[in-house]
């Protein structure tokens, strides 16, 4: 069977291109083919990209770091997602990644860091502690320093730069990229992939102008309010059934990089059933279409039950000031964690209910914050938690009552905290110091943090689970064992750093270490 091309990638987010580019620096005949119109979960998320052991970044704003310190840090990250020589080479090409980035036209920013915790900083920082950096018990381990490079954009665009630098760099390369293509089946030949074969839309369809146009008004609204764009997902999606049609194609090496599953509401509640109330983040494309094509080509699946929820409390940052707890009035967790962090603890030990507790002195000092330390999508959100979202109260035990939450249980929470501080041995969960007020003066207020508490409040996340592959070359591997001969995975399709626990940047960083080991090994000695 002849090859139309080299290699072929399906997906064309941050792992997709990356994957593209580097295969096409090797001197592979590449296509892309993407569900969508390029971009992915990569260009509706804030472009952050986690590196650090002294990027130049880092060290124009006076931040030391090592390869070393980066690695005892990210070691309490990952943990088993992977072998410690795959994250000792993460680590140690983390600067270079940042280098290899600006290559494709992609901006950074380094200089002052903000003084205060965010999890998204202002216009004013491009360079932030984006983890759980200064967190107990990460600060245990390594020196913290700011990691979370931000791509040079104004506003919510970092993401949206990003892949548009990515796309036009593998573009200028020579790669084929093919948009509204969905591949539904690999091609074998004697046990190894060939090819794929796909539906795509005919772009002279009648409605095809109306696609694109109702997938661009859709597309950023989707990520934090998709019951609210329901009706017009099901248009894009029936224009595209209506004009879709059959196709091939051929090449000796196919990458898989389609994104996650949380659009999988059958695998999440299969794999992941803590995680039902969450809201999706991503695209329709993340419905595990790419992790479905490996396991039916043989492969096999990790961490599918691991899943970074968003219940971020900061900014302001003095949210983080207040005390979560549960129904039972127990102390959740350090409310100065990375906010996935704090929920995963939140969905798994606490079935995803909770609440944040404030007094009346940390209420005002919020207040305070909201002009410099927010961007507008953060104050929208904070609209409604200073009108509706929030309950109040002039004792804690009328707060508990009004909430559901247990009075005793809330008191002694508060009373073990305040003691902590009185005596000078600090808080009991070990938060920041500087985080850290006594509660209590009335009145007291209450934020519910449930997972499922409110449209304008959502808790979105992504999954982190997916393929298994051979770390040193992304092949994806054969559940008998061995690889699947010609396929490879990478991004949120695969197992990777990321898929023990996520902070941000960490994800797309990964999509670009691992769509480039995929790209090189697909391209072969070219």
């Amino acid at each position: 069977m002849g090859s139309d091309y080299d290699v072929i990638v399906v997906g064309f987010g941050a792992a997709g291109a990356a994957a593209a580019i580097e295969a096409a620096d090797r001197g592979a005949r590449v296509l892309v083919l993407d569900r969508g119109y390029g971009g992915g979960a990569t260009a509706l998320s804030g472009g952050i990209i986690y590196a650090g052991g002294g990027t130049q970044e880092q060290r124009d704003g006076g931040y030391p770091d090592t390869v070393e310190n980066l690695r005892a840090y990210l070691k309490q990250e990952v943990g088993d997602a992977v072998g410690d020589e795959t994250l000792d080479r993460f680590c140690a090409q983390s600067p270079h990644l940042i280098e290899w980035l600006k290559d494709q036209g992609v901006e950074f920013r380094g200089g002052k860091v903000s003084s205060y915790k965010t999890s998204y900083p202002t216009d004013d920082f491009y360079l932030y502690y984006s983890g759980n950096e200064k967190a107990h018990p990460y600060v245990e381990y390594a020196a913290p320093a700011p990691r979370g490079h931000r791509v040079l954009a104004r506003g919510m665009k970092s993401g949206k730069v990003l892949f548009e630098r990515l796309s036009a760099s593998a573009k200028a390369k020579g790669v084929t990229v093919v948009p509204l293509a969905r591949v539904h089946e690999l091609i074998k030949d004697d046990g190894r992939v060939v090819g794929v074969r796909y539906r795509v839309l005919d772009r002279t369809h009648p409605h095809a102008t109306r696609h694109a146009a109702l997938t661009r008004a859709t597309a950023k609204l989707g990520t934090w309010m998709p019951q609210m764009v329901k009706g017009a997902a099901a248009e894009v999606e029936r224009v595209w059934a209506t004009g879709a049609v059959d196709a091939e194609a051929h090449a000796p090496s196919v990458i898989l990089a389609a994104g996650g599953f949380i659009y999988n509401r059958d695998w999440v509640t299969s794999h992941a059933p803590q995680f039902e109330k969450i809201s999706p983040l991503g695209t329709a494309g993340d419905d595990g279409a790419g992790i479905a094509l490996g396991l039916a080509a043989g492969g096999k699946t990790n961490k599918m039950g691991n899943v970074a929820a968003w219940r971020f409390l900061a900014p302001p940052s003095a949210f983080l000031e207040g005390l979560t707890v549960g129904a039972d009035g127990r102390r959740i967790a350090n409310e100065d964690l990375y906010g996935a962090t704090h929920s995963n603890v939140l969905m798994r030990q606490f079935g995803g209910t909770g609440w944040a507790i404030y007094d009346a002195a940390t209420w005002r000092k919020i207040k305070s914050q909201i002009v410099t330390q927010t961007q507008l999508f953060q104050r929208l959100q904070l609209i409604y938690l200073f009108t509706t979202g929030h309950r109040r109260s002039a004792t804690l035990d009328g707060l508990a009552r009004k909430n559901g939450i247990d009075p005793a249980g809330l008191r002694r929470t508060v009373d073990e905290y305040n003691d902590g501080l009185a005596r000078g041995t600090g808080d009991p969960a070990r938060k920041d110091r500087d985080l850290c007020a006594p509660m209590r003066t009335g009145p007291f207020y209450s934020i519910d943090i449930s997972a499922a508490s409110s449209m304008f409040y959502p808790v979105p996340g992504l999954t982190l689970g997916g393929l298994v592959v051979d770390e040193g070359t992304g092949e994806v591997a054969h559940r008998d064992g061995g690889t699947v001969a010609g396929l490879y995975a990478a991004g949120r399709t695969a197992v990777g750093i990321c898929s023990n626990s996520y902070v941000s940047g960490l994800s797309l960083s990964d999509c670009i270490f691992s769509g480039r080991r995929a790209g090189a090994h697909a391209a072969g000695g070219r």
